[in-house]
This record gives C-alpha cells, structure tokens and sequence, in this order.
C-alpha cells in the first residue's frame, strides 16, 4: 500500500466556555439530522447493548437513542463545557446517558466494554487518530461494531456550499458554517484512502467506507 501525506500532527482540538456554547446552539438547529440517526441506529442495536458516543459534543445523539429503547449510553468529550451541557440536556430530556470527560486516545473503559460505538463529526480534531481507531478496537466486545462520520478531506466547495444549505440553519450560522469548513475542517479531515492506511494499523476485522456526498461513513465489526 502506498503511503500516503497525512494532516499534520496537532494536539486534540476541544471546545470550551463560550466556544463550546456557540456550537451547542448552532448544532441544535440540525436536530432532525439526530433524530434521524437515531432513528437509523436504533434497529441495529439488541435491547440492553452497550453504546459509547465518543465525542458527542452536546450530546444530541446519544439523548435521541435513549429515548428509542433499552440500552446504556455513555458518552465521552474532551471538553468539560460540553460534558455539563450534555448532562444538563439528558437531565431535562428525562433520560439516562453517562457523559464523561476524557480523550478518545486513551479512554478510561475496560477492555471489550462495548457493543456499538459512534463518533460523529468529531474523527478530524483528534490529536492521535491511529491511537483512537486502536482504542475504538480495544474497547468494543468481540463482534462489536463501530461507525466514524464525518467530512471527507477531498469534498469539493460545491459539495460543502450544497450540503451546509440543506442543514436548516440560520443565514448568519450558514455563512459560518460554510467558512469553518473551508478554512478550518477541511484541512482537518481524512480522506478515504488515508482512512484506510490508518485502520491497517488496528485490528478489525471488517472494515466498509461508504461516501455518501459530503462525508464519509466508516463501519468497523472488531
């Protein structure tokens, strides 16, 4: 396989304070994008499993899953800040969700702890991306599965202008959005083929990379 260039090494990026409250409340505004996938998810997963949500941000996701059925949730962030929003969200959803504060470089959970794992828009802004693909692998069960979303390194300006459009956010958050992306995220993100160099290095035994559009989806059996 040849080697490919790989975004720069960087520490992980985290939101905090006002930040971190900002993104919450422009997030919010794509709940029906969480319902949906929540929706999606749900089916897939046998009453009682175990799920980690690594990076859940405000924790949208992983309040949406707990209300379509029996399972513990536990979500990890690097952030402080969105740890409390998340935990103060499931509290007045009326759910029960763990967030916890730690990196998904080096996750404080037991070996095979998991059924299904999630992390959502978030893959890009990890410091340490093959240590957090080795420790998604430690930490599922035998069989367990994992799903990455998130932007693809390689969309096209068309492709972010079209997809951040039909977010459903406000003019003033488009504009952001869109600028975040094309001067931020993009310079972050993974493509396909460097997805694949990274989980070479891990030991799934499955491995599936669709690319739906703007983003990739990433589905890892252990």
């Amino acid at each position: 396989m040849t080697t490919l260039a790989m975004p720069r090494p960087r520490r992980d990026a985290g939101m905090e304070g006002l930040v971190a409250k900002w993104y919450a409340a422009n997030t919010g505004e794509m709940m029906k994008e969480y319902v949906e996938l929540a929706r999606r998810i749900a089916p897939q997963l046998d009453s009682g499993s175990a799920v980690l949500e690594v990076a859940p941000g405000p924790g949208y996701f992983s309040i949406e899953l707990a209300r379509l059925g029996n399972f513990s949730i536990t979500g990890l962030d690097l952030s402080h800040t969105f740890v409390k929003i998340a935990a103060k969200k499931a509290a007045e959803a009326g759910v029960k969700v763990d967030f916890r504060q730690g990196s998904a470089s080096r996750m404080p959970f037991a070996a095979g702890s998991f059924d299904f794992l999630l992390c959502r828009a978030a893959f890009k802004n990890f410091g340490q991306p093959v240590e957090a693909l080795q420790e998604m692998f430690r930490v599922l069960r035998p069989g367990g599965r994992a799903l990455i979303i998130d932007l693809k390194g390689d969309a096209s300006p068309t492709e972010i202008s079209r997809e951040v459009d039909h977010m459903g956010l406000s003019f003033c958050n488009r504009i952001l959005t869109k600028l975040a992306f094309r001067t931020m995220l993009l310079k972050r993100a993974y493509t396909k083929e460097q997805f694949q160099q990274m989980l070479a290095q891990t030991g799934f035994s499955a491995v599936q990379i669709a690319d739906p559009g703007l983003g990739l989806e990433v589905w890892m059996t252990r």
